[in-house]
């Protein structure tokens, strides 16, 4: 697993001490196509992060339609809104083909925080960054669709 985890973008600029660190604590789960990870209103079981396939996070509107919000593959994460904000899901997740991913359980996360907290650090920030060009393009994903219509 040491090797696949420089591949994950939350774990860029991490040194091989601190990949180790993290190998210790993520568990490996795989998901069929089809297969649903979490679902809405759920506990959050920590922080996934894709290793190979897709996951499509989406929601069921109001009026029973379900909206894709967005499809991540490998090297992205989801579930960091439930963990920052120790909530419940807000909507669904859902393996889009077979999906492998690394989960970093809910309690290993905030473990992490008190611990190793110049890591945490590290993770955080790289998250925060990702989180930031996301938010960049779905903005200009808006104004773009603003200006043309």
């Amino acid at each position: 697993m040491n090797k696949l985890l420089p591949q994950q973008v939350l774990f860029e600029g991490l040194n091989s001490r601190e990949l180790a660190a993290m190998s210790k604590i993520i568990q490996r789960l795989k998901f069929k196509k089809g297969e649903q990870i979490f679902k809405e209103k759920e506990d959050t079981r920590g922080l996934y992060l894709i290793n190979s396939g897709k996951v499509e996070i989406s929601k069921v509107t109001a009026d029973g339609w379900k909206q894709t919000l967005a499809v991540f593959g490998k090297g992205h994460f989801f579930g960091e809104l439930s963990i920052l904000e120790k909530r419940k899901h807000e909507a669904i997740a859902m393996a889009a083909e077979n999906t492998d991913i690394f989960l970093i359980g809910k309690e290993d996360f905030e473990k992490l925080e008190r611990e190793n907290v110049t890591l945490a650090f590290k993770i955080m920030k790289q998250m925060a960054l990702v989180m930031c060009k996301n938010l960049r393009h779905m903005n200009n994903k808006f104004l773009n669709a603003l200006i043309s219509y």
